[in-house]
């Protein structure tokens, strides 16, 4: 039986555009750092892929800075020092959203101990309040990390009311969209953040590209992460990856203009989803549900059942699903972010994440939530028996 994948928050299977695009440019020659004409031929592949991924978030193509991935973006975004209109900016304390993603929590470049982290509510949104005071406590302008979207719960963050408030103290707004591009429409300017992340292999590109994606060229991170060559804007030294970059900008591109088909598909999937198991097992959980989330994403919890055991029974009948984030060394753990949420232990340890994506088909969720409900019986029944 062919197996069904269901785990594209961890990471989208690669777009048959992009990867046809990317072997293409592997047999080319050229540094896109060099004058001639190979190396001009490799510099357009860079600077249009640019402009894609700057499309994709409605951002100017000059402030997209191409890194190894998302978490290279946010290491060097987490910088307590800024440069805005020519001027650095010393930033007196790093504050970051307890549901952050574990690139986020490591603070980057931040001393660990000017760093504070921002409670959330019961559905997983920022606790603005507490952001305030932070803020108003704060001895200067703050850097603050914010998560467009959940990797987890797949919850959106009111972004624009945060961008507000940080940039009421003359703060600066850091934004992990990581999760939220290609699923649910972006643009930088409304959004207010000061930069956003992205990463390609969430969208269909490759894995070891992401871009770090500035409000506009005034505003960037004064040091830069990586050292040496003037590339990138003198943002980030070391040759690029120009067969990986124009991957990138295929997916960003192809993910723009299929994006409202694709999360109405999504939305109608995932409710389906969460529908039929309530039918089927009354006590499931679906965290955040409460609140907008995002259209792919359905953390479903049942208490008494273990997510490893759930995890390797799904996986032994053809399904691939996760127990949360895919970053911690293929350990399945409880969820840091349902404990940010103040979920009770014994429901957190059972959540069980399921992303769908572009190619998801009704028959697959169907088949899935049968066979979610015969291994949750299978368990609660073994359950009882001890």
């Amino acid at each position: 039986m062919k197996r069904i994948y269901l785990d594209w928050n961890a990471t989208a299977p690669m777009r048959a555009e992009a990867l046809a695009h990317m072997l293409e440019r592997l047999a080319a020659t050229g540094n896109p750092s060099s004058v001639h004409a190979e190396g001009r031929a490799a510099r357009n592949l860079v600077e249009t892929a640019r402009q894609e991924v700057a499309t994709l978030v409605n951002a100017p193509e000059t402030a997209v800075i191409f890194t190894s991935g998302g978490t290279e973006a946010i290491s060097t975004a987490l910088n307590p020092r800024w440069r805005e209109k020519g001027e650095t900016k010393g930033l007196s304390q790093a504050l970051i959203g307890a549901t952050e993603h574990a690139a986020v929590l490591a603070g980057g470049r931040c001393d660990p101990k000017l760093r504070a982290y921002l409670p959330v509510d019961r559905d997983g949104r920022l606790d603005l309040q507490a952001l305030d005071a932070a803020l108003a406590a704060a001895s200067g302008p703050a850097l603050v990390a914010v998560q467009l979207a959940n990797n987890e719960t797949g919850v959106l963050q009111p972004i624009p009311e945060i961008a507000r408030r940080v940039h009421e103290r003359e703060g600066i707004l850091i934004c992990d969209a990581v999760q939220a591009a290609g699923k649910v429409p972006i643009n930088i300017t409304a959004l207010g953040a000061d930069a956003l992340v992205l990463s390609s292999h969430k969208i269909g590109g490759p894995q070891g590209v992401g871009a770090l994606v500035l409000r506009d060229e005034a505003i960037a991170p004064s040091d830069p992460l990586i050292r040496g060559g003037g590339q990138e804007r003198g943002h980030r030294a070391g040759t690029e990856a120009v067969a990986a970059i124009a991957a990138f900008g295929m997916a960003a591109s192809l993910a723009r203009i299929e994006l409202h088909e694709t999360a109405a598909h999504l939305a109608r999937l995932r409710d389906r989803i969460e529908s039929d198991l309530l039918a089927r097992l009354p006590e499931a959980v679906f965290f955040g549900q409460a609140v907008e989330r995002l259209p792919n994403t359905s953390l479903i919890g049942l208490g008494g059942a273990s997510a490893a055991t759930l995890l390797m029974a799904l996986d032994l009948s053809g399904f691939a699903v996760s127990s949360g984030s895919a970053c911690s060394s293929g350990k399945v753990k409880r969820s840091h972010v349902l404990d940010a949420m103040g979920i009770e232990r014994r429901l957190a340890e059972s959540a069980i994440r399921v992303s769908l994506g572009r190619t998801t088909t009704e028959n697959e969720t169907i088949r899935f939530v049968e066979a979610f409900e015969t291994a949750a019986k299978c368990l609660y029944k073994k359950a009882t028996a001890a």
